[in-house]
């Protein structure tokens, strides 16, 4: 049995935690590898292959990256806030004995959830005129925005070949339900339980008060096509990494990934009192 652990190495409490997990799991038997970061003097990346659980200890952040480590291997994850928000997180030690929590995930007592990634293809073309492709995955979003060179983007935004709009503005969100909380929801989205799984298209700040945001099907597939009479040079982000296309960007296609994320949490209500707690704030009625 192998547990594979991502810290945060800017958290001390973090990683004290993940030194303190090293030494009782050692105790039970279980083989630990941690995630390489130049941060912490681990340069070798470890070999996630084999693992039976992941563990996060951080933030959303660190979670997201675990998640991208994890990649198409359908690894539970389970995730230990030390971050700000922790949203995606199943527990923290202000709440919960963490051993406690992670002997309850190796014992296949935590709720699994099932998560929509997205696959993401960015295609561009070079000064050759040959095209080029960056191909990446997200548990979030992925964002197209205006760059740091453009007052905004113009595009085409398509959904399985039928066309929606030719919009201008700063750009457009396409989510998960996972990442519907984050820079979809700042753009103007809605909250969207987990289960969903089609995406989220939100339009960021478009020049029309008719663009609205809208969900897809499961087998859906959401083009983003830039105007060639209004060129302009997008920022693409992908769960918050800025992809580095070659050349002009042409189009960016999105589909749900084949592979989902599995988190580990307490049960589906786990999902509302996360929302009630960030979004809504606890409310005590007497």
């Amino acid at each position: 049995m192998k547990v594979f652990l991502v810290p945060n190495f800017y958290k001390h409490e973090a990683v004290q935690s993940g030194l303190t997990l090293e030494l009782w799991l050692g105790r039970q038997g279980y083989e630990v590898a941690w995630a390489a970061d130049q941060r912490s003097g681990i340069t070798e990346p470890a070999d996630i292959d084999g693992s039976d659980l992941v563990i996060s200890l951080g933030g959303d952040g660190t979670l997201l990256r675990a998640v991208r480590l994890a990649g198409d291997r359908e690894i539970p994850i389970l995730g230990l806030s030390y971050g700000h928000l922790g949203f995606l997180t199943a527990a923290s030690p202000e709440d919960r004995d963490i051993l406690g929590v992670v002997s309850d995930a190796l014992a296949g007592e935590m709720h699994v959830s099932r998560r929509s990634r997205l696959d993401v293809r960015v295609y561009s073309e070079r000064d050759d005129g040959s095209v080029a492709e960056i191909r990446s995955s997200a548990l979030n979003d992925m964002a197209l925005a205006r760059g740091p060179l453009s007052d905004m983007v113009e595009f085409d935004m398509t959904v399985s070949g039928h066309h929606i709009d030719r919009l201008r503005g700063d750009g457009v969100v396409v989510s998960t339900a996972t990442g519907s909380t984050g820079y979809a929801l700042s753009a103007g989205g809605p909250i969207v339980n987990p289960e969903f799984t089609g995406m989220v298209c939100v339009p960021i700040a478009p020049h029309t008060i008719q663009a609205r945001a809208f969900l897809t099907s499961p087998s859906d597939v959401v083009e983003v096509t830039m105007s060639t009479s209004r060129p302009s040079v997008p920022a693409i982000a992908v769960d918050g990494q800025f992809l580095d296309p070659e050349g002009v960007v042409d189009r960016v296609v999105v589909s749900r990934a084949s592979h989902d994320a599995l988190l580990l949490d307490y049960g589906p209500e786990s999902f509302y009192a996360s929302v009630s707690r960030v979004f809504y704030g606890v409310r005590r009625h007497d």
